[in-house]
C-alpha cells in the first residue's frame, strides 16, 4: 500500500507563493491551503491554483489543516514569526530568501528546526541553472587549472517609479542584498563545493524614496505597474530603507583548490544598466570561463589563452538531471522541492539548501551593511 501523499499549506499568494505552490506539486505533495493578507487577490490565486482552502487568517488555516509542510512565501520581515510557529507545530519548513532580516532571527529559525529534527530548505534556488552544473563540472576536472578568482556583476534596472512595496523596505525583507547576493553566493557554493571564509563590503542606498500607490501581488509586475512621473508627482512618497547596489568580497575554499580559496567579487548596481551585460566569470592558471548573466542563464564560453574563445553547450545529461520546465525560475524552484521531499520521505538527496545556509548568508549581509569584516566561526 502506498503511503499516503505529503501535505502542504502556502503562507503567501504572490510570484514565489505560485512558484512554491506548482514545486511541491511537482514533487508530489498535495498543496491544501494558501493564505494571503488581500482576500480577493489569494482567493482567486487558490482557485488557479487548485488548492481547496483559503483564509486570510495564516494562524488558524495551520491549525486547521495540520499540513507536513509549509512554505514562507511572504515577504522576509513575516518568515520569524512565521516560521516559529509552523516549526512548533511539527511541520517541515521552505522558505523563500531572505530567511529573516537579520542574522539572530535566521539562526533561531535554524536551531529550533534542528532541535526538532525537522528538515528545512532555503529557495536561493539559481543554484539549479544547468550552466552553474557546468561551471562545477569544468572546476573539479581541472580545465581551468587552479582557479583564484570569481567575479559575479550585474546591473538591473529597477524603474524609481516603482510602487513603494515591500522591496523597498529593509525591515520587510526588502534589497538587493537579501533578495539578489543570496542566489549568487548560492550559485559560487554550488560551483566551488565549498563555503564562506571570510567576506567584507559595503552596501548602498540609492533611492532614498518611491511613490506610494497601488499595492502590487505579482513581484513579476512590478516593472509592468511603474506609475508616470506626473501621477508620482501628484502624490505622496515612502522612505526606501533597503539597499539597492553593493559590493562584497568573499573568499570561498574550494574542493579543487585545497587549501587555497577562491577569491570572489560580488557586485550590483540596482538603478542603471552598464554597456556591458550581466556576468560571472572564473579565472584559473589555465583558463577562463565566462557565463553570461546575472544568474549564469546565458551563454558559456572557455578561453585558455584570453583571445579565443570556445562556446560549450550544455552537457544532455545535464539538462536530463534537472526536472523539465520551460521557465527558469519555475524549474529550479521544482528541482528544490524535488530534493526538500524526497529528504523528508527519508531518500538518499545530494547537497541543497537549508536554513543553516539561510543564517550563515543573513550574517555575511548584516556584516556588510555594518561595514564590518565576517569570518566563519562555530557555524
Amino acid at each position: 500500500m502506498n503511503a499516503e501523499p505529503l501535505t502542504a499549506v502556502i503562507l503567501g499568494a504572490g510570484f514565489a507563493a505560485e512558484g512554491h505552490t506548482v514545486a511541491l506539486q511537482h514533487a508530489g505533495v498535495q498543496v491544501v491551503g494558501m493564505t494571503s493578507r488581500t482576500e480577493s487577490t489569494g482567493r482567486s490565486n487558490a482557485k488557479r491554483l487548485g488548492i481547496p482552502e483559503y483564509d486570510t487568517d495564516w494562524k488558524k488555516i495551520l491549525n486547521q489543516l495540520k499540513p507536513d509542510i509549509v512554505a514562507l512565501a511572504t515577504p522576509g520581515g513575516t518568515h520569524r514569526v512565521m516560521g516559529d510557529v509552523a516549526l512548533r507545530m511539527g511541520c517541515h519548513v521552505l522558505s523563500d530568501k531572505p530567511l529573516a532580516t537579520c542574522a539572530k532571527d535566521a539562526r533561531y529559525l535554524y536551531e529550533l528546526a534542528l532541535s526538532r529534527n525537522l528538515k528545512t530548505a532555503y529557495a536561493a534556488s539559481y543554484r539549479y541553472q544547468p550552466q552553474a552544473y557546468l561551471a562545477q563540472r569544468l572546476v573539479a576536472s581541472g580545465v581551468l587549472g587552479k582557479v583564484c578568482e570569481a567575479e559575479f556583476v550585474s546591473h538591473y534596472h529597477w524603474p524609481s517609479l516603482m510602487p513603494y512595496g515591500w522591496p523597498h523596505r529593509l525591515e520587510d525583507g526588502g534589497g538587493r542584498l537579501n533578495n539578489n547576493f543570496t542566489h549568487k553566493l548560492a550559485i559560487a557554493q554550488h560551483i566551488f563545493g565549498g563555503s564562506p571564509i571570510h567576506a567584507i563590503g559595503n552596501c548602498r542606498n540609492d533611492l532614498k524614496r518611491a511613490p506610494l500607490a497601488h499595492r502590487i501581488h505579482d513581484f513579476r509586475n512590478y516593472f509592468k505597474e511603474t506609475v508616470s512621473q506626473e501621477e508620482a508627482d501628484r502624490g505622496e512618497w515612502g522612505e526606501v530603507t533597503s539597499d539597492w547596489s553593493y559590493t562584497v568580497l568573499v573568499d570561498m575554499s574550494c574542493e579543487m583548490n585545497s587549501k587555497d580559496p577562491v577569491s570572489i567579487t560580488f557586485r550590483h548596481s540596482g538603478l542603471r544598466f552598464s554597456k556591458h551585460a550581466d556576468y560571472v566569470a572564473l579565472y584559473g592558471d589555465n583558463g577562463v570561463l565566462h557565463i553570461e548573466g546575472a544568474y549564469v542563464q546565458g551563454d558559456v564560453h572557455l578561453s585558455h589563452d584570453g583571445q579565443t574563445w570556445e562556446a560549450l553547450a550544455i552537457p544532455e545529461e545535464i539538462e536530463a538531471a534537472l526536472t523539465p520546465e520551460d521557465d527558469t525560475t519555475q524549474r529550479n524552484w521544482n528541482q528544490l522541492a524535488v530534493e526538500f521531499v524526497n529528504d523528508i520521505q527519508g531518500k538518499t538527496v545530494p547537497d541543497y539548501l537549508t536554513f543553516h545556509d539561510g543564517w550563515i548568508y543573513q550574517d555575511i549581509i548584516d556584516h556588510v551593511r555594518a561595514r564590518k569584516n565576517w569570518t566563519a566561526q562555530d557555524h
